[in-house]
């Protein structure tokens, strides 16, 4: 019997040219909290469980401009679970020091990337 991995939260990322102005609007215009400085990415609260996340870019094309990022305490279970119904993963679990995050990758039918991680930075609490 495989046991589900329950997801916890999730956080849309998207790359940003101004951090500053993107800080500047999502915390004094929308009122958004700012949960996580990360230093080159920034985690906003928008509502319970529910996060956006902007990455500062310097205009490189070749970089994801979306990722979907689904929080989950159970890494590898969930790649297991995944490659039991045949899901490609494109990068297996793997320890990201930069970010202090356990995460792994795989893509949706559109292409979309979607990131599988675990928290291990101890500011982060949902």
């Amino acid at each position: 019997m495989t046991v589900k991995p329950t997801p916890k939260s999730g956080i849309t990322f998207l790359k940003t040219k101004d951090i500053d102005k993107t800080i500047h609007f999502y915390t004094q215009m929308m009122g958004f909290k700012l949960v996580l400085d990360q230093s080159t990415c920034r985690i906003f609260k928008i509502c319970p469980n529910c996060y956006l996340g902007f990455c500062k870019t310097d205009g490189d094309t070749g970089s994801e401009e979306v990722i979907i990022t689904i929080e989950i305490d159970d890494v590898d279970g969930f790649c297991r679970q995944l490659e039991e119904k045949g899901v490609k993963i494109e990068v297996r679990p793997r320890f990201n020091e930069r970010y202090q995050i356990y995460q792994m990758f795989i893509r949706d039918p559109n292409g979309y990337l979607i990131e599988v991680q675990r928290f291990l930075d101890p500011r982060w609490e949902v």
